[in-house]
C-alpha cells in the first residue's frame, strides 16, 4: 500500500507533465558555436564610445553545423550587458529566420546569446552527486532521487501550471506537499516519524502561502523586484506577478521547513525508543526543547540565504538614505520574504512536535496491545 502511494504520486505527476508539455515550448532556438577570430572596431554611440567586435564564429551543432559567419558583438563598458569574448570560446547562438522557408545558411541570422557554461554546471553537478554518494551511501542515493524529483516537479508541474493560468500560490503549495511526501518517505521510510514530518511541513506550507498573500497585500509589493519579472512581463503580461512572488516565498521556505520537521520528528522518535513510558505531553515538551534550538539556526540560515543573494542591495545601503532604502520595493520584498519563511518555521515547530508525539506514542501503544493479544492467544 505504501509503495503504491509513491507510485501513484509519480504517475499523477507524469500525467500532469504530459498534459502541459505542449504548452511549454522553447521560444528561442539556439545552437552552439566557437569563436575562431576576433577583429575590433571603435564606434561612437549617442553618449559614449563603444567597441565593436567582429567575431568569426563556426557553428558546431544543428542544421547549419560547420558553417561560418561573422557576427557583431558590441562592448559598451557595462559589465551587466557586455559579453567579452576570446578566441576559442564556445558560445550559445540565437538563430532567427529571415525568410519563411529555411533551407540555406543565408535564410537565418545568428546572434551571440551568451558564453556556453553548461559544461561547467555538469562538472560541478557530477562532483556534488559523487560526493553525496561517497559520503551518504544509501541515504545519498535517496537524496539524489529526492533532489531530481523536486526539480522535476518544479519544472514539469509547477511551471506549466502557472503558465497555464492556475493560481501560483495553490500550485506552489501543491508542488511543495508532493515534494515533501516523496522526499521524506524516501529518506526516512514509511513510519510515524516520516508521516509526522510530512503533516508538519504541509501544514506550515499552507500557512506560509496564506501569510505571503497577506504580506504582499499589506506591504503593497508589486512582484517586480528584479529584471527577471520585467522580462517575463514583456512575454506574458497576463500572469499574476504578485502570485508568482508568493509562490517563490513558499518554495524558498520549503527546504528549511522539511529540515525542521524531520529533525523534530526524528528526535521525538529516538526519545520514545529510549524510554517508551514517556507520555504524549512529555514527548511534546522534548520536541519543543529541540525545536527551540533549531529555530535560531534555521531562521538564521534562511535570512542569510536572502542576504547573500541580495548582497549588492546590502552594499547599496551605504550610498542611500536608510528611510528610502528600507522602503524600496526590492529591499522590502527580500526582507519580507525572509521573515515570511522564518515565521513559517516558528509555526512548524509546535505543529510537528504535537503531531509526532501523538502519532509515535499511539503507534507504540497499538503495537503493545497487539503483542499482548498475541500472548493471550498463545
Amino acid at each position: 500500500m505504501k509503495k503504491f502511494i509513491i507510485i501513484a504520486i509519480f504517475i499523477i505527476t507524469g500525467v500532469f507533465s504530459l498534459a502541459f508539455a505542449d504548452e511549454v515550448k522553447q521560444v528561442l532556438p539556439s545552437e552552439t558555436g566557437v569563436v575562431e577570430n576576433i577583429k575590433y572596431e571603435d564606434t561612437e554611440g549617442p553618449n559614449q564610445e563603444t567597441t565593436k567586435q567582429l567575431v568569426t564564429i563556426k557553428v558546431l551543432t544543428g542544421t547549419f553545423k560547420g558553417t561560418e559567419r561573422i557576427v557583431e558583438n558590441m562592448l559598451t563598458g557595462n559589465p551587466a550587458y557586455d559579453i567579452n569574448l576570446n578566441k576559442g570560446d564556445k558560445i550559445v547562438l540565437h538563430v532567427e529566420p529571415v525568410s519563411d522557408v529555411v533551407s540555406t545558411p543565408d535564410d537565418v541570422d545568428f546572434f551571440i546569446a551568451d558564453i556556453k557554461r553548461d559544461n561547467q554546471i555538469l562538472i560541478f553537478g557530477a562532483l556534488f552527486f559523487a560526493m553525496l554518494l561517497l559520503i551518504g551511501q544509501k541515504k545519498g542515493l535517496t537524496s539524489i532521487i529526492s533532489i531530481v524529483s523536486t526539480v522535476a516537479l518544479i519544472f514539469f508541474l509547477l511551471m506549466p501550471m502557472i503558465l497555464n493560468g492556475f493560481c501560483p500560490i495553490a500550485s506552489s503549495v501543491l508542488v511543495g506537499i508532493l515534494s515533501t511526501i516523496i522526499t521524506i518517505y524516501l529518506v526516512g521510510g514509511f513510519n510515524s516519524k516520516s508521516s509526522s514530518a510530512i503533516i508538519g511541513t504541509s501544514t506550515s506550507l499552507i500557512f506560509a502561502g496564506g501569510l505571503s498573500m497577506l504580506t504582499i497585500y499589506f506591504a503593497h509589493l508589486t512582484g517586480f523586484a528584479g529584471e527577471e519579472p520585467m522580462f517575463l512581463y514583456t512575454a506574458r503580461p497576463d500572469l499574476s506577478f504578485t502570485g508568482i512572488l508568493s509562490a517563490s516565498m513558499v518554495i524558498a521556505a520549503l527546504g528549511a521547513l522539511m529540515d525542521t520537521s524531520v529533525s523534530i520528528a526524528s528526535t521525538i522518535n529516538e526519545i520514545h525508543e529510549t524510554d517508551n513510558s514517556l507520555s504524549v505531553r512529555q514527548l511534546f515538551k522534548s520536541g519543543m526543547n529541540v525545536g527551540r534550538d533549531i529555530i535560531g539556526t534555521m531562521s538564521n540560515t534562511l535570512i542569510l540565504v536572502y542576504l547573500g543573494s541580495s548582497l549588492p542591495l546590502v552594499l547599496l545601503s551605504s550610498n542611500i538614505d536608510m528611510n528610502k532604502f528600507f522602503n524600496l520595493n526590492q529591499v522590502a520584498t527580500e526582507i519580507l520574504s525572509a521573515l515570511t519563511g522564518s515565521i513559517a518555521i516558528l509555526i512548524c515547530v509546535p505543529i510537528t512536535a504535537i503531531i509526532a508525539a501523538i502519532l509515535i506514542k499511539r503507534k507504540n501503544t497499538n503495537k503493545e496491545e497487539f503483542d499482548l493479544k498475541r500472548i493471550d492467544i498463545n
